[in-house]
């Protein structure tokens, strides 16, 4: 097992990575410290019907449990599921000394992290990732739900105790969400050094990486994002750093449908925009076109497929939490792990979006 250690300047808490450490998740709990009254779970469908019955069988070996069962998918990153959330804990009365798990991806640990921070004020919860993806977004204390017009645009910073993160239940993944969450690996190496990358890239396929390689990946990408989050808590500077790619990515999220395209696909396309306007704005210096055949080969998207105007992204984009004053912020490069901001107008947003798309033959 492989031990990492987050700082915030709100929080310290480990994140323990390594294969069947779930089988010890009581005494992981218990070794951070904290008297928990009672646990309620929350998880989504498609995790419950692998993980569901066992995470209560174990935790139950200490703690009074409960389990909370939403929808597989974004969709569920809404109104209503996380009014259900707070319905069940209210139900099931936990009190301030009561902790929420959250089993599952990204969406589950957004959905219960925010029921969390929110239920009487703020009660603890716990991340127990059951994705690649989820790497990136279990750690940071970043919650929050989809609004319709905009993804994460309600939410709170909610600091985990812990992150368990058992390497065996991504074996249950299938090719779609393992590449989903490389995506986010594929960005921590971008931002952060030239090694990182020319490592990733040596792996060609996606199928067949061992437990051991995975166990490496999400220490070196968790490794990535708590230093930035160590510097920069609640994204005033550094932390946009790790929203390469999100902008346009999370506008095609936006468009295509929460559900039709995966957050790493559409984070995939981002960045490739992002590199673009990188290399013909700041000169970036990289094989671009290698890196784009690469991430095809491994199955990635690379270009907008669908039928979505110029100025539909670019509205989306300058409705964008990280927006500011009419303008958008870019992360860029100027080279790799020298990591820029780049503020645009919305006529220049829509200028390099026209010839980026003319370029990869969108238009």
């Amino acid at each position: 097992m492989k031990t990492l250690e987050v700082k915030t300047s709100s929080a310290t808490y480990p994140v323990y990575i390594g294969d069947g450490i779930k089988r010890n998740i009581v005494d992981l709990i218990t070794s951070t410290g904290h008297s928990f009254t009672k646990l309620m779970i929350v998880t989504d469908s498609a995790v419950d019907a692998i993980y569901g019955d066992e995470m209560v069988r174990l935790l139950e070996q200490k703690w009074s449990v409960q389990k909370v069962v939403v929808p597989n998918g974004e969709q569920s990153k809404s109104f209503a599921q996380f009014e259900h959330v707070h319905t069940k804990a209210i139900q099931f009365q936990l009190d301030r000394s009561s902790c929420i798990i959250a089993l599952g991806g990204g969406v589950i640990g957004d959905l219960a992290g925010f029921a969390a921070a929110t239920y009487m004020r703020g009660i603890d919860f716990i991340q127990v990732p059951t994705t690649l993806l989820a790497h990136d977004s279990a750690v940071g204390g970043k919650t929050g739900i989809n609004h319709p017009l905009g993804k994460n645009l309600i939410g709170a910073f909610h600091q985990p105790k812990a992150v368990i993160y058992d390497t065996s239940m991504l074996e249950t993944l299938s090719q779609v969400e393992l590449r989903s969450g490389f995506a986010e690996v594929i960005k921590h190496a971008l931002i952060s050094s030239e090694d990182f990358l020319s490592e990733l890239m040596s792996i060609r396929s996606l199928t067949g990486l061992s437990k051991g390689e995975l166990a490496h990946m999400l220490y070196q990408g968790i490794q990535v994002k708590a230093s930035i989050v160590q510097e920069d808590e609640k994204e005033q500077g550094v932390r946009a750093y790790l929203n390469l790619g999100h902008t346009l990515g999370h506008a095609i999220e936006a468009e295509y449908g929460y559900g039709a395209i995966t957050h790493g696909d559409a984070i995939a396309i981002g960045m490739q925009f992002a590199l673009y306007v990188s290399e013909k704005q700041l000169g970036l210096r990289l094989h671009r076109e290698e890196l784009k055949a690469w991430m095809k080969e491994l199955g990635f998207p690379i270009q907008v497929t669908q039928d979505i105007s110029t100025k539909i992204f670019v509205d989306r984009m300058i409705g964008d939490k990280k927006a500011r004053g009419g303008s958008v912020q870019l992360v860029l490069l100027k080279q790799v792990g020298d990591v820029t901001l780049h503020s645009f107008t919305k006529d220049e947003l829509y200028h390099w979006l026209e010839e980026w798309k003319r370029e990869e033959g969108c238009l």
